[in-house]
């Protein structure tokens, strides 16, 4: 029984595989803008837009970027001058109902354009130190080579840059339903291109959110804080999710990290130098021989007082 318990995960484990690499990468994010038209996706973009623009609301600069995503207008809320969205797919979305921004102190304006920018995310077309902020809503989740990716975004951002990025959370109740399902289609349980019994969209590797954290320090960001939001159960009914609307408010009080969704905020640290060995040592010798000059001056001005003092007394 133990082995075919342990037969049944592997298994499991390889169809999961299997299922992430037959599905392209421009067939995953044309899932992921069609799983936000359901009623889950839209519960889920109405949080996560609303964090992101109190997020980039307070960000100055000349240059912003969005990566991926253009169906989140994660740039409305800034006020930079030049703002664009980048895309990996040649398919232009079409627009969601996105809700107005509440809070009266954040005013948005919308891009002009949806997409402005086709590249590969690990080697965007920008120099070193050009962008003062990067949105990256799921992006990294289906990224060729996420890490690739959150380095190539260090590269570009200048001294005290900031990151923002959203992702769907594997430990919540979403993530372990999400697990369950491609558990049963390893098995054999569940087949077919509807994908019956997965909750989100098939292709792409949830990054956790302490795992995502541990890059950002590794790669010289400092991590000023995250959310975490969407604390109802997996249902695809609306009408039901209205009726657990209370696990919101319940959710962020006792358990916050439990959230189907989260957002990290993080700023670019570039350390500075300092003077050490034969420079130090040229400076302090400069520092004393300015003090000589400075005493030998002192020294000359008192003669020249007395001789000023002696023609005041003829004169008088």
């Amino acid at each position: 029984m133990i082995g075919a318990l342990i037969g049944a995960v592997v298994g499991a484990e390889v169809g999961a595989g299997e299922l992430g690499t037959v599905m392209t990468r421009d067939e995953s994010i044309i899932e992921l803008g069609s799983w936000l038209r359901t009623p889950p996706g839209l519960y889920l973009l109405a949080w996560e837009q609303d964090c992101l623009d109190h997020a980039v609301t307070d960000a100055f600069g000349f240059h912003a970027l969005q990566l991926g995503l253009p169906e989140i207008e994660g740039l409305r809320a800034n006020r930079m001058p030049h703002r664009w969205v980048a895309s990996t797919s040649l398919v232009i979305p079409e627009a969601l109902p996105m809700q107005p921004q509440l809070d009266a102190q954040i005013t948005t304006l919308a891009v002009q354009e949806p997409i402005q920018l086709h590249c590969e995310f690990d080697a965007l077309p920008f120099p070193d130190a050009s962008i003062d902020l990067v949105v990256l809503p799921h992006s990294l989740e289906f990224a060729r080579d996420p890490h690739l990716t959150l380095r190539e975004v260090e590269r570009v951002l200048v001294p005290e840059g900031r990151v923002v990025i959203a992702g769907f959370n594997p430990a919540s109740l979403w993530g372990l339903r999400q697990r369950a399902g491609r558990a049963r289609r390893g098995v054999g349980l569940a087949r077919g291109d509807a994908a019956p019994g997965l909750f989100l969209p098939r292709a792409g590797d949830f990054l956790g959110y302490w795992r995502l954290r541990d890059w950002l320090r590794l790669l010289g960001f400092e991590v000023e804080g995250g959310h975490f939001g969407c604390w109802r159960p997996p249902l695809n009914s609306e009408r039901w999710l209205e009726r657990f609307a209370w696990m919101d408010r319940v959710g962020e009080r006792w358990w916050p990290v439990l959230g189907a969704v989260y957002t990290v905020m993080a700023v670019k640290r570039v350390r500075g130098m300092r003077l050490v060995g034969l420079l130090k040592q040229d400076r302090r010798q400069a520092r004393q021989a300015a003090v000589v000059a400075h005493r030998g001056g002192a020294l000359n001005a008192a003669p020249r007082n007395e001789r000023e003092a002696a023609l005041a007394e003829l004169e008088s």
